[in-house]
This record gives C-alpha cells, sequence and structure tokens, in this order.
C-alpha cells in the first residue's frame, strides 16, 4: 500500500532518529525483555546496516573486516508520545534473518532482504519497537535441497538458500562484510488517509507519436471525484468491472524520452486528483522499447522509439559497500559520473543488491537505461520448496511495483551466470535453465513490466550460453583470456553485458591518501586486486599482459627499476585497451549492438574493477571510456592490405556538417600524408571512408605490404565542427612505442565565462598527456595530443581545493613535468 502525501493528508513518517544498537551472542536474548538494562548501547542509524554503526563507533574497519554472522544485533526505538490509534508499520527491507517485536510481542519474522513487509499494529502512546536480525551462519549451515552444482566463487554454499546480496560472501571480488542491519526505511502510516494498491503504470508511445497513459490501481480513502492528470491533461478515474480502478490519457504534445546519447529524457509528472486535491503519484517518460535480433535471429541489439541504441555503460556495485545507501544523494554523484562519461545504460548484476526507487529515479532523469538482474546468480535455487519460490515471487513483485512508470528500466534478467557456471561444468542443456528464470520471474514479469525487455539469464544464446556470437555474452576475450585486441572483431561479440574486466589504477592523490604503499607486492596492496576464487593469477596479472602486449616493457623488471612510471603505463595501458575495443565495437558494420564495463566503482580504494575509485574520484581508464563513448565519434579500423579506414558516427537527433583531417605523421610531427573531406552526416548516421580516398593515392597507411621502411609512425584523424575538434582518433601502424616521442609541451591556464582551462599544445605526438589538478576533473585526460592547434581543457570541481587549478602535467614519453 503507498500512502499519497499530498495537500489534504501526510500520513506516513520514517523512522529514521532514535534508535540504538546491541549486540549479543547468537540466541542470547529471546525476546526484549530478555535484555537488562545494562546491556552496552550503541547509537544507530535507520536505514542502515550493523556494520556502518560499528564503523561510526570505531568498533569495525571495512579494510579488515570482522565476521558479523555469528551474532545477533538487536535494533531498539522508544516509541513514546506517539498519538494512540491504528497504524501500520511499513518495513522496506531487513537484512536479512529478523524478528520484530512492539511493546515483547513478536508481530513479524521476515526471512528475506529483498521483500518489504507491512503490519497493522495499534499504538498506545507508550509504545517500544525492537527488531533482533537473528545470526545467519545456522541458517547457512542448514541443509537443503541436493544442489546440482557448487560454484566456487560464493562462499558459504548455503547462501543459495537464503535471500540476501551475495555482496560479502564472493572472496577475492569484494571485502568480506556482512550484510545485516534495516538497510532500508522503516514507516510508521497512520491509518485513514488516501492510499493507492496494486498500482501498474505504463506509458507508451502510439504509431502517431502521442503519448499513452494507462493506469490502474485499488484506492482507499474519501472522495467523491477522482482524475489523474498528466502534464496539461487529465482524464477521470473509470470503474471496471471487477471493481479496480482506471484511467487512460492520450497525450498528443508529449516529446519523448531518449537516452541521452541519442535525445532528451523527457519527463512527465502523474497526479491523483481527489476532490480536487492533487497526490503526486511520480514521473513518467513516454518511450518505446524493443529487441532487435538481426536478420540471422542471433543478435540482441536494443531500439528506443525504435531508434537503434549502441548501450555502452558499466556494471554498477554499490554506493557505499558498508552501508549500502539507498538515498538519491547517494546515487546521483556516481550516476552523474556515468553520465559524464557518455554511459547510456547501468547495469545492476545479479551479485549485487536491488536499489531503491531514487535510482531509476535519477537514471530517468539524467537519460541513463538499467538493465535489471533479479537478485540470483550462478547456483542452482531450490525453486521447487513452496516458501522459497513464494518469497522469490514476493521479491520480484516488490520490486517491479516500486518501479512503475520508470522509463530508465530497459531490460529484466533473470540472474547472472546461472546458466553458464552449469555449462562449464560440463552439465547438459536442461540442468542450465528451470522454472526460475524460465516460468516464475517471467510471469512477475508479464504482470508488471510488460514494456522492457525480458532475458532469462546473463549470459545467454549461442551453443554455449557464454558463446560470444550468438545473444548475450560475458566478453573478457581481450582481458581474462590474454586474447589480442583483434579478438574482439574476431568473437562476434553481439551484445556484452560484461566486459574489459581490469584492475585499474586510481589517480596517484587517491594512492597517497588512501593506499601509501609500494604498489603490487606490498600485501596492503594486493588485498585490495580482484581474483577469481581459486585462479593461479590475479586481474593485475592481465594489465601487466597488456602493458607488455602494447608496450614491450617486462612490467616485473619496470616496477623494479622503476615504479612510478611503472603505475603511469598501468594507468595509461586499460585506457587504451578499452578505446581500441569499443572502436572496434562502435564501427560501422560491426556485430556488437552494444557492451558493458567490469565494473563502474571500487567498494575500496585501491587497484580494482571500477572504473571509478572507492572516493568517487574518476580514474584514467573513466576517460578513456568518456572519449570511446562520445556520440559523435570518428574511430580508426586496420582492414590489413585493405589499408586504414576511417569512420565517423552520428548517434544524435540532428544533421552535422562536420570536417574530417587525416594525417600520417612521420616521427610525430612531419606529415608525410593527409587529406580532408566534409562531410554532411545525417541523424543517426555514420559513414566509412578508406584513408586512401582521403589521400587521393596509394599510401601503406597500416605498413601491410612492407615496401621498405615504414615512412610514418602515427596517423590521427580529427573530427572538426565549426573549428573545434569534437572527437579524434590515432593509429599507430608499428605500435604506441614506435611513436614515443619526448615532446615539447606548452600550457596556459585561463579563465573565461565557463570557467578555467588550459591550453596545451606540442610539438610532436605526446602520449597519455595526464593532469593531475587536485580537486579538480579535468573534461579530457590521459589523451594523446598531436601538433597543431592548442587543446582546450577544462575543469569540473571535485571535492574542496584551490579555486584555481594547480597541478602538473605529465606524459609517457618523458620524464618532464610542467607544473602550474
Amino acid at each position: 500500500m503507498t500512502s499519497l502525501a499530498g495537500p489534504r493528508t501526510k500520513t506516513r513518517r520514517r523512522l529514521d532518529a532514535g534508535w540504538s544498537l546491541l549486540v549479543s551472542d547468537a540466541g542470547q536474548y529471546a525476546a526484549p525483555a530478555d535484555i537488562p538494562s545494562t546491556g552496552r548501547r550503541l547509537p544507530a542509524t535507520v536505514p542502515g546496516t550493523v556494520a556502518e554503526a560499528l564503523e561510526t563507533a570505531g568498533r569495525f574497519d571495512r579494510t579488515q573486516p570482522l565476521p558479523l554472522a555469528d551474532r545477533d544485533f538487536w535494533y531498539l526505538l522508544d516509541l513514546t508520545g506517539e498519538t494512540p490509534g491504528p497504524y501500520r508499520l511499513v518495513f522496506d527491507g531487513l537484512a536479512v534473518i529478523a524478528e520484530v517485536f512492539l511493546n515483547g510481542e513478536r508481530i513479524l519474522e521476515s526471512r528475506s532482504q529483498f521483500v518489504w513487509n507491512e503490519v497493522p499494529v495499534t499504538l498506545r502512546g507508550d509504545d517500544a519497537l525492537a527488531i533482533a536480525f537473528r545470526a545467519l551462519n545456522p541458517h547457512l549451515k542448514a541443509s537443503g535441497p541436493r544442489a546440482k552444482w557448487r560454484p566456487q566463487m560464493i562462499s558459504p554454499p548455503g547462501m543459495r538458500m537464503v535471500r540476501a546480496t551475495l555482496l560479502g560472501h564472493m572472496p577475492g571480488w569484494c571485502p568480506e562484510i556482512d550484510a545485516i542491519g534495516p538497510w532500508r526505511p522503516i514507516h510508521l502510516v497512520r491509518q485513514g488517509g488516501i492510499e493507492v494498491d496494486e498500482l501498474r503504470m505504463g506509458a507508451s508511445l502510439n504509431a502517431e507519436g502521442h503519448g499513452v497513459l494507462d493506469l490502474s490501481f485499488r484506492f482507499s480513502g474519501r472522495a467523491t471525484d477522482l482524475r489523474i492528470a498528466c502534464g496539461t491533461q487529465q482524464a477521470p478515474v473509470m470503474i471496471s468491472a471487477e471493481g479496480g480502478l482506471h484511467a487512460h490519457l492520450t497525450l498528443t504534445d508529449v516529446k519523448p524520452w531518449w537516452p541521452h546519447t541519442h535525445g532528451e529524457p523527457h519527463l512527465y509528472p502523474v497526479s491523483l486528483i481527489a476532490d480536487g486535491a492533487a497526490h503526486p503519484m511520480g514521473k513518467v517518460g513516454f518511450r518505446n522499447v524493443s529487441l532487435d535480433q538481426s536478420a540471422d535471429g542471433k543478435g540482441f541489439g536494443i531500439e528506443i522509439n525504435a531508434v537503434p541504441v549502441f548501450s555502452r555503460g558499466a556494471v554498477w556495485t554499490t554506493a557505499d559497500i558498508v552501508r549500502l545507501p539507498g538515498g538519491r544523494a547517494d546515487y546521483e554523484p556516481w550516476l552523474r559520473l556515468a553520465r559524464d562519461a557518455g554511459m547510456n545504460m547501468i547495469r545492476i548484476g545479479g551479485t549485487m543488491a536491488y536499489e531503491a526507487r531514487e535510482f531509476f529515479e535519477v537514471c530517468d532523469e539524467l537519460g541513463i537505461m538499467v538493465w535489471q538482474d533479479f537478485m540470483f546468480a550462478n547456483f542452482d535455487y531450490p525453486v521447487a520448496d513452496p516458501e522459497f519460490a513464494g518469497l522469490v515471487r514476493r521479491e520480484a513483485e516488490d520490486l517491479l511495483k516500486s518501479l512503475q512508470g520508470s522509463p530508465s528500466l530497459t531490460v529484466l534478467c533473470g540472474g547472472s551466470e546461472i546458466y553458464q557456471q552449469a555449462a562449464m561444468m560440463g552439465m547438459p542443456q536442461k540442468s542450465w535453465s528451470g522454472p526460475l528464470t524460465e516460468e516464475l520471474l517471467p510471469a512477475v514479469y508479464e504482470e508488471y513490466r510488460p514494456d522492457v525487455i525480458y532475458v532469462p539469464n546473463s549470459p545467454f544464446g549461442g551453443a554455449m550460453p557464454f558463446s560470444p556470437n550468438e545473444g548475450i555474452t560475458h566478453y573478457y576475450g581481450v582481458g581474462a583470456y590474454c586474447r589480442p585486441l583483434e579478438d574482439a572483431r574476431r568473437a562476434n561479440v553481439r551484445f556484452a553485458a560484461e566486459s574489459l574486466a581490469f584492475a585499474h589504477v586510481p589517480e596517484q592523490v587517491t594512492l597517497d591518501a588512501h593506499l601509501p604503499v609500494p604498489a603490487v607486492h606490498d600485501p596492503r596492496w594486493k588485498t585490495r586486486v580482484p581474483r577469481d576464487r581459486g585462479a593461479s593469477w590475479d586481474f593485475e596479472d592481465i594489465r601487466d599482459h597488456y602493458l607488455q602486449d602494447l608496450y614491450g616493457f617486462d612490467p616485473a623488471r619496470l616496477r623494479r627499476e622503476d615504479p612510478v612510471r611503472y603505475l603511469d603505463f598501468s594507468r595509461a595501458v586499460t585506457a587504451e585497451v578499452t578505446e581500441a575495443t569499443y572502436a572496434e565495437w562502435r564501427r560501422p558494420g560491426s556485430s556488437c549492438a552494444g557492451a558493458l564495463v567490469w565494473t563502474l566503482q571500487d567498494l575500496l580504494p585501491g587497484a580494482g574493477w571500477g572504473v571509478i575509485d572507492s572516493t568517487g574520484l574518476p580514474k584514467p581508464v573513466w576517460h578513456g571510456i568518456r572519449r570511446a563513448f562520445r556520440p559523435v565519434q570518428v574511430v580508426f579500423s586496420d582492414e590489413g592490405t585493405n589499408g586504414l579506414y576511417v569512420h565517423v558516427i552520428n548517434e544524435t537527433s540532428s544533421d552535422l556538417e562536420l570536417r574530417l583531417e587525416v594525417s600520417a605523421l612521420r616521427d610525430g610531427m612531419q606529415p608525410a600524408v593527409s587529406g580532408t573531406r566534409d562531410i554532411s552526416l545525417p541523424a543517426r548516421g555514420s559513414q566509412s571512408i578508406a584513408a586512401t580516398d582521403l589521400f587521393g593515392a596509394f599510401f601503406d597507411t597500416t605498413y601491410a605490404f612492407r615496401f621498405g621502411p615504414p615512412s610514418h609512425d602515427v596517423t590521427v584523424a580529427r573530427l572538426m565542427s565549426g573549428g573545434d575538434e569534437i572527437a579524434s582518433a590515432f593509429h599507430f601502424p608499428r605500435g604506441r612505442m614506435a611513436a614515443m616521442h619526448a615532446a615539447n609541451l606548452a600550457a596556459e591556464l585561463g579563465n573565461d565565462a565557463r570557467g578555467p582551462f588550459i591550453a596545451i599544445s606540442t610539438d610532436r605526438l605526446a602520449q597519455s598527456v595526464n593532469l593531475g589538478f587536485e580537486g579538480f576533473i579535468p573534461d579530457d585526460n590521459w589523451f594523446h595530443l598531436a601538433p597543431g592547434k592548442p587543446k582546450l581543457v577544462r575543469f569540473a570541481r571535485h571535492g574542496e581545493g584551490d579555486e584555481r587549478p594547480t597541478g602538473e602535467i605529465r606524459q609517457l614519453g618523458s620524464s618532464n613535468v610542467i607544473r602550474l
């Protein structure tokens, strides 16, 4: 039941303040009356977790977490002073095994972190509320139906029987922090207000492009006239033959909702008008979602409003591994950085936790599509057990009830790597699928959000469920499997719901403040590097493989002899690999319709998977992603003896007049050959051009024919609009080290109406130019710079610091530093 706060009534109050926490041995106290008055209590935050309360009290260290699953934890609240009468207590999420007591009487037992519970109560004015979170370990050791397989990634195996997040239970992936406590809000709702239940809200576009809004719901409260308002229009609420309420509006003047890379994410408020008083019901965006499986039926391409969208982004972890927060202020900084990097999709994977409605509201506003896994991963889940299946259905229903009308929700997925896990263990196909992902979850999807795409699992499709050339894959050919960069094309990837996992090195300012230890071999460093449990390598080894592949260094020797340079090349290499891979996937003619990097953010400071470090500062790879994800883009592809091709992409809704300039440079500075072309690029259009068409004559741009020594070491493409460079691309026919020059950089600070900037110029190619300006995020960093027009780099404030940027500019090819 949803209470609608408006001009007439405000009946819902969050019980956030006044809580205390008491820690006890497992089973020490059966009820609140057993707790002695002398028991030590700590202040606690609700919503929040036990780990958060202990950390605030100085009794918990997230970098060396103590196990919590062997204790009981009591949350206590004095409700004295509430007006006596009938109420409802609503618990949005209790993790994990919880008993709720009111005035000493047990009124609720909850066995899932992912369901909400509602209990009618009568308050007398001197009430006391207590929640006992029981030790999880006995439930993890309880026997259950025999599993067909046992994944090594998750520990302990009893997690398959418990409906709780897998965060904290994946050794090598994340700190082992148990999620325990009232992690979502608790509400006290006074009876008698205006309330809505069983809301269904669908917003779409019809064939004429008009917005269509359909609502159905149950209503409690007193009103003689009910209407639904959206935008500037209203419609009466009708009563169906079954007694339910529904309304239908057709809005002729709506603007569609788009991912921000392809248009504007327009939203419209919806209100219930009861006897003239407006009660907000949220916002909707009008859009249609469809799936393009290609002519061969093997593709997976998402279309929004009948327009193909190359989906790119990252897999979400959590805004804070200790708190597991769910508020707008927690989500927004991360999601804005995702949007600023050009990401138009975020996936919430099945190993994480469901996020609150506020997460989707921010994505609605920013124009970021959401791929939502249900929280199932790797295990053979016991859905034949009616009690377990009932919890699963409640969980799915509660999630989708909370997301009615949200336009950012685009894909619902039955979970992560269940099919892959069984297949990789040699089990037959009949063992991969089952009623969980093929029957139970699809039934809930069809009932609550049939406007989005449903897939049974990720990965899914192909001769094996993880085969990249059909359906959805988790692509780590470039990455964990150490395949050459060319594998991104050879694998014929259709859609990668995960890809390109590396131990990305943060900026030095983060290391200096939070991890000031020698890189790689210090145990404190190594504990922050992700690894697959049982593997003889970690993801730092993967990064080192590509450092040697792209730059020719022995990583171990470079680290011993020049640790600063080792870290800089480590920062540069993952950005280079990411840009090169996405250039392949985004070029016209590619089979790939989308790819998401693993992951968006780190859980602790260090060389984790995240492209943003745990402090909220973008890593160098984030800037490479930002270049790779530009809606208006230019990329190269090496087509061997067919030569070098230039691909220009325009994903926007506007026709563009552009100029393309391509130069092959000798010694990084002297044009051996060059050419330009004016291009009229239509909206949603692309164009591929052979470099020789621009040059007007044969030139061995890719050094494929090898007639004598190469005459250039880099080819540079610039895409210009009105005299300004909007995108660039670089091709290295003999590799990056052959074009590594000690360039002479010049830089000048400036300031205009848009804020501070730096104008940087060079006399020859400078690779991975990087700006370290504490308190500021440059709009480009770790970029290659070719001679010619100075590059303007603008700054956005990040945290606290000087009003005027001060810092250093470096490049890979030289130890010289420019200090400003």
